[in-house]
């Protein structure tokens, strides 16, 4: 049996927290790990047990979530952050994903919803509610023209992989896919990001979206 996934629960709210938990820890594959109300706690939880998954809230006292998400990835960047949060302007949305978070979800989610999407975030995959995509390939369309010759140096091969990794796919489904070795799939997404200067798997998923690659 594998390991459970394990969960830090980052809200100002105890009601959300404990509710939050009191689910999470009904499933068998969970483990929650802590629960706490401010970021600055979450930076040194996260330090001290570097969970898999954070369920980050963007609006707190002292330290808010963007800084907070900046700060654990720093501190245990193996662990991937979900913000779960009431909020969805762009003053929130933008400098959340810049700081590292992989997914950016509402609180008007479904638990189960919430429970599948932190096992994908264990997985690498990105989980984004519909809102906040469609919101954010507005805002990056602009920069398309710039962003089709960047397209224009991956090679087929990259191109595929691309196209898995906007799905959602982890490096090792992507592997099977292909028929590819996990290190091989590994130098692809390096060389992806490092040709179209993005940071993480997150904007790669957003670019792919902006090309328009996900409806080919």
């Amino acid at each position: 049996m594998s390991d459970p996934i394990t969960i830090l629960i980052v809200d100002d709210h105890a009601v959300v927290r404990h509710g939050a938990r009191a689910f999470l820890d009904a499933q068998s594959d969970f483990a929650v790990v802590g629960d706490v109300g401010s970021g600055g706690e979450a930076v040194l939880l996260a330090e001290d047990l570097a969970p898999d998954v954070v369920l980050m809230d963007l609006v707190m006292p002292g330290l808010d979530g963007v800084q907070a998400t900046r700060l654990v990835k720093q501190k245990s960047p193996c662990s991937q952050v979900i913000v779960l949060t009431s909020y969805h302007a762009d003053e929130q949305i933008f400098p959340a994903i810049r700081a590292g978070a992989l997914s950016y979800l509402l609180k008007d989610i479904s638990l189960p919803d919430l429970a599948e999407a932190i096992r994908k975030a264990a997985r690498g995959e990105v989980v984004l509610h519909p809102h906040i995509a469609a919101r954010v390939v507005q805002e990056l369309e602009g920069a398309a023209p710039q962003d089709m010759a960047s397209f224009a140096h991956l090679s087929e091969r990259e191109r595929e992989v691309l196209h898995l990794i906007a799905e959602g796919h982890s490096n090792a489904e992507i592997a099977a896919r292909l028929v590819l070795s996990e290190k091989t799939v590994k130098s692809h997404v390096r060389n992806i990001l490092s040709k179209l200067q993005l940071a993480d798997r997150t904007q790669a998923a957003i670019f792919a979206w902006r090309q328009g690659l996900m409806g080919s």
